[in-house]
């Protein structure tokens, strides 16, 4: 298993608030990968505050309890998954509650837990996870956002949910309620599968086929990450663009 984070400013943006987090930890001979992707809100009211004590506590969570799971247990996986998000949103909550420059900020909340050939993902809001095997590209995680919810009933197609103007409405994020509700998928993965976590800095500009062929391309990961974001840059991104590619 191999790893490269990668997050870009993008054109428009005076700021960052989206962050990253991965680590692969080694436990009595079994390896185990942790990687998480937040894309903060609130602008002046420091989205990028919400993101990195997001990330930085669901990781340490995670870290600190996943050592006592039986790992080859799903419902366990999930129980410690969910903790460590309801953990990293009381601190994002009451840190927005408490201190008033930070009121009104939240995050999105993606996280890829791999174990052998499985795959466990936890969300909340917009950004994604994806597994590319055997040539083909799936979407994991389902947004929790206003243009899913109408892409579900019809009304727009996903071509024209990249000009929406209400593209970046998400209708549920970490840090905006006292508590939340989570996102769980599971999936099997195998030898030389990828699995890309992005922001929709990338996901609100590029189209999934495009990112496809960039995936298929016989490139190293860091080259994989440049690649993707450079694209998103290139097809007028406005937002903060943020990338974690994973090599099995």
């Amino acid at each position: 298993m191999e790893y490269k984070i990668l997050s870009d400013i993008g054109n428009a943006r005076k700021q960052n608030e989206d962050f990253c987090g991965g680590e692969i930890i080694l436990d009595n001979n079994k390896k185990l990968g942790i990687f998480i992707i937040a894309d903060g809100m609130g602008g002046h009211k420091k989205g990028e505050v919400a993101s990195k004590l997001a990330v930085e506590n669901t990781l340490y969570f995670l870290k600190k309890n996943l050592i006592k799971c039986n790992y080859e247990d799903e419902n366990e996986i999930k129980f410690v998954l969910k903790q460590s998000y309801n953990y990293a949103n009381t601190i994002v909550y009451r840190t927005s509650f408490y201190e008033k420059e930070y009121q009104g900020m939240g995050t999105t909340l993606t996280t890829a837990l791999i174990y052998k050939d499985n795959l466990y993902v936890a969300n909340i809001g917009d950004s994604r996870c994806y597994l590319f095997s055997d040539g083909v590209l799936k979407k994991i995680t389902k947004d929790n956002s206003l243009i899913q919810e109408l892409m579900d009933k019809g009304a727009i197609t996903e071509e024209e949910a990249l000009i929406h103007p209400q593209r970046n409405v998400i209708t549920r994020a970490i840090g905006t309620d006292e508590y939340i509700k989570i996102d769980f998928y599971k999936e099997n993965i195998k030898k030389n599968d990828k699995i890309l976590l992005t922001t929709d800095g990338l996901t609100n500009s590029v189209l999934i086929e495009e990112m496809k062929e960039v995936l298929s391309s016989n490139i190293d990961l860091d080259l994989c990450c440049t690649k993707l974001i450079s694209l998103a840059k290139e097809k007028g991104s406005h937002d903060n663009i943020s990338v974690i590619c994973i090599s099995i």
